[in-house]
């Protein structure tokens, strides 16, 4: 039985409590037809074992005869072991539900007849193992090449755990109490608190007319800096840790302006954050620990950063690994941690169906990405995922293993084509992870009796609906300041009475804690009410804001749906499903500068998935990455040089959007990095431009200066 709120990994929709549901061997659920006769995962395109068919049953579909009686432990017993052969499930194997509400190994599940309670289903199941040709026979395991770096750090056995975080600045030392100006400004922003508010499709309904799937849409807004100094004085202290590849690949030119990168990031981190540096390539090494970045934390930070030298195959589990280290052997704690991850490659040794690590050339048996990510970093019980922002790096990077490590862990995937903006990339980043300033904020929606919520539109936040329908609610999560927030709810609203002239729909409140102070926080928005006149007026107009977020949703599906025809190597089909959505913009949004802006981010993809080789060269890691930013609603740009449309990357302040260093509009970003990047992180960003300009400019004013004292 599907969970609420469980979505399909191939089609996105919605799995109902009482639809049947297949559980892939890497742990995805699917509808069953979406990934009938599929031997590779729609989602993370692993290969698997088995291949499942459901096939239209000649029988019309009957409800269970006769069904046993159910006890509380056999209920139980039914989740935890299949209805046929009685063994537990255990992780790792396909898995089918039933309408009927019973769970059999997918071997174990086939015709059309529950073997349980004799319901008649309305596909016939079945399945045959899929033997890949890459399987047999396996590639035998290549030397390993010589170390990565040479550096101190590089004869140190790596420890299993690493305890040796450096204390957190005295709280006395973190902040100063806000000023009467500064309070003025915080009331300007809200009074420091999140904003709540809620909008109707349309402000009536006929009286006499229920009006089902009635689209509610609420928005919430966080509290934005007061000001710049009150900022930097009260903001909360970061532990950030960089997963930095230094594979062959990296060699030169990459390398170089990593390091660079690097060095603008130490300067942006205040003496309260920490940052840790893990550098991997066929193994992983933590050049530093946990370290505030006083005045002498940056300096031992940057000199660790200069030691780094390419070499060797890439091991994306390793670095990964060595930043949960990190992170879970803290002695001390920062309320906001994550982690950065830059790779140009694919990993070499950790995609192989058996488990070993293979070198150079040697194609993997399967591709779970989700086992490149510890299981630390993942949420499980009691705690929350560590957010990691992936970064792929050139042309050559496996962007598919870095959306899903993104993805799993709430974190956002950008695509660098661009190499020498991976400073203003980073840039952006930071610029957010320094302006936390609520976390596990949760939205809860309570119907009016009697409306009912009929789903829920969060796109990657976790959604629930209550067993009667009564109330809803988002894990919104972590918020940077001056983020937003905007979802949509589809509820039934019944006829009215004659003589009711409103209809009370909803109440909405969040509830978060403030990162400044560790209080948690509730808030209440207005109630959502409809008006119901005998009739609607014929000149009633629909509500602008619930439109664009509608246009928004949909086009956030059908970026799914053209990567999923994509993958399945039906391009005109993916240029065709985006096309469409750009046609079915409303008339009366044409002007909107955000509908705009998506449409030719929409048309721009539309010209990169429509060959293999485009989809293969730069469509797929522009795909992902507009898919991973509006998903989540969080600036992922994708710098791509050439590009004939799209999202110009943030400006710098005072200068203008998308130019290069040498002045030409060649980079662009993808994934709605101007409609959702905020305040701090397009200061970031200007902050990073004007340093890249200045070390431009510094080797042509050395060159003036030896040539005027030549001719002296």
């Amino acid at each position: 039985m599907a969970s609420a709120g469980q979505r399909c990994a191939g089609c996105y929709g919605g799995i109902g409590r009482l639809e049947a549901a297949f559980s892939s061997e890497c742990a995805h659920t699917f509808h069953p037809l979406c990934v009938s006769g599929a031997h590779t995962c729609p989602s993370c395109s692993a290969f698997w074992s088995f291949t499942p068919t459901f096939q239209p049953s000649p029988f019309q579909p009957q409800p269970a005869r006769m069904p046993p009686p159910v006890r509380h432990d056999a209920a139980a017993a039914s989740r935890s072991a299949c209805g046929v052969c009685k063994c537990a499930f255990v992780y790792g194997s396909p898995t089918f539900t039933s309408e009927c509400q019973h769970r059999f190994h997918l071997a174990c599940a086939t015709g059309s007849v529950c073997p349980v309670c004799n319901a008649r289903w309305p596909y016939q199941v079945s399945c045959y193992p899929y033997l890949h040709p890459y399987q047999f026979p396996p590639p035998p395991p290549m030397p390993r090449p010589m170390p990565m770096w040479t550096s101190p750090f590089v004869d140190q056995p790596s420890p299993a755990v690493y305890d040796d975080d450096e204390p957190l600045e005295p709280l006395a030392a973190q902040g100063a109490p806000l000023d009467d100006w500064d309070l003025v400004q915080d009331a300007a922003n809200g009074g420091g608190r999140l904003v709540l508010d809620a909008h109707c499709e349309h402000p009536a309904v006929a009286r006499g007319e229920p009006h089902d799937s009635f689209v509610v849409l609420v928005h919430a807004k966080a509290p934005g800096a007061a000001t710049a100094a009150a900022a930097e004085q009260t903001r909360t202290p970061l532990d950030l840790v960089t997963v930095l590849d230094v594979s062959g690949s990296m060699t030169g030119r990459k390398i170089a302006l990593l390091k660079k990168a690097m060095d603008f990031v130490v300067d942006q981190l205040g003496p309260a954050d920490r940052l840790s540096v893990v550098a991997f390539s066929t193994d992983a090494r933590r050049p530093i620990p946990l370290t505030r970045m006083s005045d002498a934390g940056k300096v031992k930070a940057k000199g660790a950063v200069q030691l780094l030298m390419a070499n060797g195959g890439t091991n994306i589990l390793k670095g990964l690994t060595e930043a949960a280290k990190v992170l879970d052997g803290r002695r001390h704690k920062n309320a906001v941690a994550s982690v950065i991850l830059l790779s140009d490659g694919q990993d070499t040794y950790n995609l192989g169906g058996g488990g070993g690590g293979y070198g150079y050339g040697s194609v993997s048996y399967s591709k779970n990405y989700r086992a490149l990510v510890p299981g630390s970093l993942l949420s499980g019980a009691g705690h929350r995922s560590t957010p990691v922002h992936t970064f792929g790096f050139g042309g050559d990077h496996d962007s598919s293993a870095m959306h899903t490590i993104a993805e799993e862990t709430g974190g956002t995937f950008s695509f660098i084509e661009d190499e020498k903006v991976v400073q203003d990339s980073f840039a952006q980043c930071i610029g957010g992870l320094l302006s936390v300033v609520l976390q596990e904020a949760l939205i809860t929606v309570k119907c009016v009796h009697p409306v009912r919520v009929r789903a829920v539109k969060s796109g990657r936040y976790d959604s629930s609906i209550d067993a009667y329908a009564r109330s809803a609610s988002v894990d919104v999560g972590e918020l940077y300041a001056d983020e937003e927030r905007r979802f949509l709810l589809l509820v039934d609203v019944p006829k009215a009475g004659d003589a009711d002239e409103v209809t009370q729909i909803m109440k909405v409140t969040c509830t978060y804690r403030d990162t400044s102070t560790g209080q948690v926080v509730d808030v209440a928005g207005e109630d959502v009410a409809v008006q119901r006149p005998v009739e609607v007026a014929k000149d009633q107009q629909p509500s602008m804001e619930v439109a664009r977020e509608k246009f928004r949703a949909e086009a956030t599906e059908d970026i799914a749906a053209a990567r999923a025809a994509a993958e399945r190597g039906e391009y005109a089909e993916a240029a065709r499903i985006l096309d469409r959505r750009q046609e079915a913009l409303l008339p009366a949004l044409a002007d909107d500068a955000r509908c705009k802006a998506l449409v030719e981010e929409l048309r721009e993809l539309s010209t990169r998935v429509a060959s293999r080789r485009e989809y293969e060269k730069s469509g797929r890691a522009c795909i992902l990455t507009g898919y991973s930013s509006h998903a989540q609603q969080r600036a992922a740009s994708a710098c791509v040089a050439g590009a004939g449309g799209g999202y110009r990357c943030p400006p710098p302040p005072g200068g203008a959007g998308g130019m290069g260093m040498g002045g030409a509009a060649s980079v662009f970003g993808f994934g709605a990095a101007g409609a959702y990047a905020t305040p701090a992180m397009q200061m970031m960003v200007g902050a990073s431009r004007q340093v890249r300009e200045q070390q431009q400019q510094q080797p042509a004013t050395l060159k003036r200066k030896s040539g005027s004292d030549g001719v002296n």
